[in-house]
């Protein structure tokens, strides 16, 4: 595998664009894009910036072998692998935040209905809040602890 190659899927497994990787080189894209086309080849100093980049040594940036490839593959795989767990978590994460907000907001509606069958309860808490019903209250305190369900999930998975 040439040299050109070799950067193109290096940059590619790492999921840079040629832009990304000019800016972390100093170099213009065009010089990028002409190393990966095989029209030029990066200076000494841009090679081993290269080689710092993508974590490899200048000998597997720059002697062909069979190996660089299958290599490269095996490394955007394990990219691939880690998007998708991520996603997956990321998921389960949501999932569960929706389960227990929906939980929270099936005890409130069993409260209600429990304390419908309570009248004076009803009676007493419209003389302490005057104006609110006991339903709203309830729903209140309800999108609350939701609300903070959902602080308490976005903060872990930060």
């Amino acid at each position: 595998m040439e040299l050109s190659e070799k950067l193109l899927n290096l940059r590619k497994a790492n999921d840079l664009t040629q832009e990304q990787l000019a800016e972390k080189i100093n170099v213009s894209r065009q010089s990028v894009s002409k190393w990966e086309s095989g029209q030029a080849i990066p200076e000494l100093d841009k090679i081993v910036a290269l080689c710092d980049i993508f974590h490899i040594t200048t000998d597997y940036l720059l002697r062909p072998s069979e190996l660089d490839l299958l290599s490269v593959k095996t490394q955007m795989l394990e990219n691939q692998q880690k998007t998708l767990e991520n996603t997956i978590q990321k998921k389960e994460r949501t999932k569960r935040t929706v389960l227990r907000c929906v939980s929270i907001y099936l005890i409130a509606f069993s409260i209600l209905i429990l304390l419908n069958q309570l009248q004076w309860e009803n009676d007493f808490l419209w003389n302490i809040f005057p104006g609110l019903t006991l339903e709203l209250i309830i729903f209140c305190i309800a999108t609350a602890i939701a609300i903070l369900f959902y602080l308490k999930s976005k903060s872990s998975s930060h």
